[in-house]
């Protein structure tokens, strides 16, 4: 397989990437990451990258995510909206923990808002669905079919017993 190669090959597993906990609001449109390869101070910017960041662009199709590599000489980042605004957040000497946790706070949705979110996602039973686990289990059931072939004998002519086997 080989997606299971390279370096942590489980941050491209999809059990690891639906596991992240920051979904952006909708206003936010862009997000920045600056940091450097070099320093002790950015090792927790790093380690967000290599960890988090994969996990922040699967729940967030929608949002461009850029991260600037030794551009800076301090770790920070920035966040723009919507409405033009823009928003930036100080890194600095900060574990990835300590960044996603900041982050879900100012960033995130509330946790009320992702439930009520997942549950009107669901999948919502069909009147027209039939079958095990519907509503109707049969297709009998629905108006204007034919019923089932165990309780009304259907029609010779629709039975190919009848339709294929006949002498000539």
């Amino acid at each position: 397989m080989p997606f299971m190669k390279g370096r942590a090959p489980v941050r491209r597993t999809i059990q690891y990437l639906t596991a992240g906990k920051l979904v952006f609001k909708k206003q936010v449109k862009i997000f920045s990451i600056n940091y450097n390869t070099f320093g002790e101070h950015h090792k927790g910017a790093r380690d967000y990258v290599f960890w988090d960041l994969p996990q922040l662009q699967y729940k967030n199709p929608n949002v461009q995510i850029v991260s600037l590599k030794n551009m800076t000489p301090s770790p920070f980042i920035r966040c723009y909206f919507e409405n033009g605004k823009d928003i930036i957040i100080d890194i600095d000497s900060k574990s990835k923990d300590e960044i996603n946790s900041h982050l879900i706070e100012v960033l995130g949705k509330s946790k009320e808002i992702l439930e009520e979110e997942a549950r009107l996602a669901e999948k919502k039973d069909n009147p027209a669905n039939f079958g095990y686990g519907c509503v109707k289990p049969c297709i009998c059931g629905i108006p204007g079919q034919i019923p089932c072939p165990g309780v009304v004998p259907l029609p010779h002519h629709m039975r190919g017993k009848y339709k294929y086997q006949q002498k000539d």
